[in-house]
């Protein structure tokens, strides 16, 4: 059942195996492997026995679709050449060393159904994770190269074939993968798996680095069970109102960003208040504003189902803008949709609407600024309006927000300038990270929304850690564009601990403070 707020539970979770898992484990890797060649239930018990916090599945609507089996071992055994059976002893993982400085993969296997969803992607980062956590120094297996049969008269052998994919002018369908994901070619590992005829037997000896190694300062602490990740990439898109025909060509505009911000591997995108009202253009019929916003509520339920669904496929936290929003007692909100990657999605309320938006559109404030837990942290949502108050950013991050999102949209270069000036001045009071994306071009003929004006940024604190100017990424005005930064969260946390300033900390309790009223409805 959907809880009131409109969060629900998430379709794709990501999780530590367990024993209730092995048959729909057998079972997956008899569908990849062929049942002669899967993994026994009594393998996969031992890796669980062994090393239980390093078995991971993934399950979408309750089936499980991926599996990543790992094991701790000493670096003398890891980077010595080997076999598949000899390092995994059979795939028991009886070789695990509790004490063991790396971290080796046994296996990561995916539904054959399941395999555009990103979900080997979220398996080896949750082993890069679980490396960092342990501060083992970094990640080492043996990778299939089933390109090499097919190809090794045109090589020569199996050294020339991985040296034409390592440089670029070969494309393997496992290899080539491993090396975007940061891993390194040590060597070659001869008759890793014997009956691996695509491979002809041969595996390539892979080995990713903890880029951690070295101690941090402490994350800000939160409510997640799970350490943080130290830095989180965000992408803004500068979205170009035109007109469509269609919500289908919405659709395919909104799933091009997110494609593009997916392709950049970050971990957010961002896009701009009131975006959706370009669906207004579809029919471009003249109402009364107060009609035209109400009809376009009438859309919500697709523009849900169509960033939600993005998420998920893309593996990506998205800031869908805002969308009017009819409420049960037929009032009008300004909604944020903030649809994560693993299927669930909550809703952020604009506050205070502006007095166009009141007097124009009927448009009233939600009653509660909450932050919204993500596998990156918690993250707060700030609508335009909601930047130029103090207030919000401030009982957001108290809640643990470590970056603030603001969707905006303006008309005028002075109303961007007065988010654009609030928003910094909250990055530098609050210590944070801030993320503007707003819209630019026009729509001729909607009610209230005939010109923009905008110039999206990323913004951070004003101190040695970070951007010389407090700006991360900032781009031209009202040019269509998406802008990316990494957000390097151990510097917000050398900030507010050790900083020139410490403005979380100085403030001064004994002379004011902030009291958020309980919700009356």
């Amino acid at each position: 059942m959907a809880k009131k707020n409109g969060e629900r539970t998430p379709k794709l979770r990501l999780r530590l195996a367990a024993p209730d898992d092995v048959p729909a484990l057998v079972e997956l890797t008899a569908r990849i492997y062929t049942p002669e060649n899967g993994y026994s239930a009594e393998m996969l018990r031992s890796q669980q026995t062994h090393f239980p916090q390093g078995q991971f599945v993934v399950e979408y609507e309750g089936k499980v679709v991926g599996y990543c089996a790992t094991f701790r071992i000493d670096e003398a055994a890891a980077l010595a050449p080997h076999t598949w059976v000899q390092i995994t002893a059979g795939g028991m993982a009886s070789r695990h060393k509790p004490d063991g400085n790396w971290l080796y993969g046994i296996e990561v296997v995916v539904h054959p159904d399941y395999r555009r969803m990103r979900i080997g992607q979220r398996l080896y980062q949750a082993r890069k994770r679980l490396c960092m956590d342990l501060k083992l120094r970094g990640i080492v297996f043996g990778g299939r190269i089933p390109g090499l049969a097919r190809n090794i008269q045109r090589y020569g052998s199996a050294e020339g074939y991985v040296q034409a994919v390592q440089e670029g002018r070969r494309r393997d369908l496992t290899l080539s993968f491993q090396l975007a994901n940061d891993f390194e070619v040590v060597g070659l590992l001869r008759n890793y798996v014997p009956s691996d005829h695509d491979s002809l037997g041969y595996a390539v000896h892979l080995m990713w680095r903890n880029p951690m190694l070295l101690d941090q300062p402490d994350i800000p602490s939160t409510s997640s069970a799970r350490q943080l990740p130290t830095t989180v990439r965000v992408a803004s898109v500068q979205y170009l109102q035109r007109r469509i025909a269609s919500f289908e060509e919405f659709a395919t505009q909104v799933e091009y960003f997110t494609d593009i911000a997916a392709d950049y591997n970050a971990d957010f995108v961002v896009f701009p208040e009131l975006i959706t009202l370009q669906l207004l253009s579809i029919e471009n019929t003249e109402l009364p504003p107060t009609e035209t916003i109400r009809k376009l509520s009438q859309y919500t339920p697709q523009v849900k189902e169509l960033f939600g669904r993005l998420a998920v496929h893309f593996n990506i936290n998205i800031i869908a803008g805002t969308h009017p929003t009819e409420q049960a007692n037929g009032d009008i909100h300004n909604v944020c949709y903030v649809c994560l990657r693993d299927g669930s999605i909550h809703e952020r309320e604009k506050l205070h609407p502006t007095p166009s938006e009141r007097i124009t559109w009927n448009i009233s404030g939600g009653d509660g600024a909450a932050t919204v837990q993500t596998d990156c942290g918690p993250i707060g949502v700030m609508i335009c309006y909601d930047s130029e108050f103090p207030e919000v950013a401030r009982h957001l991050v108290d809640q643990g927000a470590l970056i603030l999102f603001v969707p905006f949209c303006t008309d005028v270069r002075e109303g961007y300038l007065r988010v654009r000036y609030c928003a910094q001045a909250r990055a530098v009071e609050n210590q944070c990270y801030v993320v503007l994306s707003g819209n630019v071009g026009n729509l001729p003929g909607v009610n209230n929304f005939d010109i923009q004006y905008g110039q999206s940024c990323i913004l951070t604190p004003s101190d040695f850690p970070f951007a010389r100017d407090g700006i991360a990424a900032d781009s031209t005005p009202n040019s269509e564009t998406v802008l990316f930064a990494d957000l390097h969260l151990e510097s917000l946390a050398s900030a507010r601990n050790a900083g020139a300033v410490q403005n979380l900390k100085d403030r001064r309790f004994d002379l004011y403070e902030t009291r958020w009223l309980p919700k009356t409805k």
